[in-house]
Order: structure tokens, then sequence, then C-alpha cells
């Protein structure tokens, strides 16, 4: 069975460029901790974009999809889920909803994961709130359409066991003062990803532990940016990392700082699009055509008219509707999708 630990962490044991990442994210959180005491209605409004972006990416990483519209049904005004996918959709949304309101209450326990992972599939036909009790593996398609083992996860049979261990090793190592929890985070999650523990959901439990575990030590870009679509947005780059650091895994001869790389740049691409959110929307000195043009270029995501105007509640639809279309004019941005689903991103 695998065991846990984590003391490779400890100060004196990391690579410049990692420590170079934990610096730059450490300043942007101060600074977005001393604007949202200032303006929270800003925040609050951040927060309702990104929860349907979250739900819409975590979800998107499955492959499981529905209309912009529904997304926003389900997630915004908790309309009932109409097939299958939606109601993966609805279950991750009341999940999130959970961490969101109620994460002081939660911790890395496993009746947590546990009741996590049931509320996640609480719309579904199977259920949740149990780990597996079959072995899975994780397979991979080639563009030929040739089917591989890409990851065998732990047995069925040592999976509680398994997952206990992973437990208790976080909670050892977090009280460690020579680890940096933030670095602790990508592991426990890499852990959780190599065991797999559940039938189902892995992937999206991994994206709801990330966040919880953020937040709890004080990191919540995640909460205004969503980090479940940074994720999607460079899905090759994050299964390429996890298939790096899982190899000899169950060894524990793996290496996890492509993980953790790719984690912490994840998590500053959100503190930085936070920061520069917050400049466009805040600035006085800046006209409103300005504000709308900063919104669009700075957004790491197509982002769409109505977003605009949710972030700008002072710019009219009509304001950002013609400074749109100069943008799209002058081949500075590109629109994506049509009708009701048009999105606007800085052209590259």
């Amino acid at each position: 069975m695998r065991y846990f630990d984590y003391s490779f962490l400890e100060q004196g044991m990391l690579p410049a460029g990692m420590v170079n990442l934990i610096g730059a994210i450490t300043e942007l959180r101060v600074r977005g901790a001393e604007r949202r005491g200032d303006y929270p209605d800003v925040f609050t409004r951040l927060e309702s974009i990104a929860k349907v972006q979250s739900v819409h990416g975590s979800n998107a990483i499955e492959g499981i999809v529905t209309s912009e519209s529904r997304i926003n049904a389900i997630v915004i005004q908790n309309a009932a889920p109409l097939n299958h996918a939606e109601e993966e959709i609805a279950g991750y949304s009341a999940a999130l909803n959970m961490i969101h309101t109620g994460f002081d209450a939660l911790d890395i326990r496993e009746r947590d994961i546990l009741r996590l992972h049931e509320v996640m599939l609480s719309f579904a036909p199977q259920g949740g709130g149990r780990y597996k009790e079959s072995d899975n593996t994780i397979m991979e398609v080639s563009a030929a359409g040739r089917r591989s083992v890409r990851f065998s996860p732990t047995p069925a049979s040592e999976t509680g066991e398994t997952m206990e261990q992973l437990v208790l090793a976080y909670m050892d190592s977090r009280d460690n003062p020579s680890i940096n929890r933030l670095l602790l985070i990508p592991c426990f999650i890499l852990d959780f990803l190599c065991i797999h523990p559940f039938a189902d959901g892995n992937g999206r439990m991994s994206r709801l532990l990330s966040l919880l575990l953020l937040y709890k030590n004080g990191f919540d870009a995640g909460k205004y940016i969503s980090f479940e679509a940074q994720i999607n947005a460079s899905k090759a780059l994050y299964y390429q990392a996890l298939k790096d650091s899982s190899a000899n895994w169950h060894t524990a001869n793996n290496d996890y700082f492509a993980f953790m790389s790719n984690f912490l740049v994840t998590l500053l691409k959100c503190y930085k699009e936070l920061d520069t959110h917050f400049a466009a929307i805040q600035s006085g000195k800046v006209s409103k055509k300005q504000r709308i043009e900063a919104t669009v270029l700075h957004s790491l995501l197509p982002i769409s008219k109505r977003e605009i105007c949710y972030i700008l509640p002072d710019v009219s639809p009509t304001t950002v509707e013609s400074v749109l279309a100069q943008m799209l004019g002058k081949g500075v941005i590109e629109k994506i999708g049509s009708a009701r689903n048009t999105k606007y991103i800085a052209r590259q």
C-alpha cells in the first residue's frame, strides 16, 4: 500500500522558480485582500460570474456540457436539471456552493470528502458518498483511436486505508512550520487523483478539494476568477503535468514538482486576472471606453457582453456593444460563438 511523506517540502529544498511563484501569488493576495474590504460589491459581482464559469469549466474538462443559458439557469436560478449532463452540473454547483458558503466548517477529513462527493452526485442516479467497490483504470485514446492504460489507480480493496493515510499525512504536514501550506495543497491533490478513490467524479472532486484547501489557507482568488476555467483553458498542460508527476507513483518515486508548478501557475493566473479586472473596474481616471477595453483585453477567458455589464454596472449595454464593435473592427479581439452565446477574447 502507498504511504505519503511530504518532508521534501521543508524549507531549503525547493527550486528557485517555485519560490518565485509563491512570492508573486502572496503579493497579489495581499493586494486583493486590501481591496476586498473597501469594495465588497465589486467582489460580489465577480464571484457570481466565477461560479458559473467554475461549474462550466470543471464539467467541460470531463466532457459534461450543456448550453450557456442552461448553465446560468442551474447555477443562478437553481433550475431543475433536464438530463443526465445537467444532473452532473447541478450536483457540482451544489457542492461548489457548499464550499463557498461553508468552507470554515469543512476540513480535509474523510467524512467531509465523502459528504462533498455525495452532494456532487446528489442529482445523479448512481449517487455518491462512498469509495469505489471495484478497481478502476485511467485510459487514454490516441489520435488514431487506439486505447491504452495511462494509469492504474489504487485497488478498491486498499482505497479506504490509503485515503486514511493520505488525510493523516496532510494533517501532519500542515502542522509542520517548515512546510509551506500552499505547496502542500497540489501534493495532496496529486495523490488524491492517483488513488482515484471514487467510481465516478474524481477529477471534479479534485478541483473542489483544491478550492477548499486554497480557501482554508487564505488563497481565495478562485472565488472571484474561476480556477476550474483556467485549468480547462490550458487542459493539455494540466494533463501533461499530471502524467509527469504520477510516473512511478506506486513506488513513491514520483516527482511532484511538475504538477505543483502547473497548480501554482494556474493560481497565479487567477490572481493576475483579478488584479487587472479590479484595476479596470475601479479606476476613476480612465473613460468608460478604456475600462471596457481593459476588461476584455485582460480577461484570460472569453467574456460575454452580459458579464462585462455585470462587472461594470455604471456602463450601459449600448456603450459596451459599441466599444466591442470598435474593437472587433480594429482586429484586437475576436468573437466566439453567436447570438446569446457570443463571447469575446483578445486576439493572440
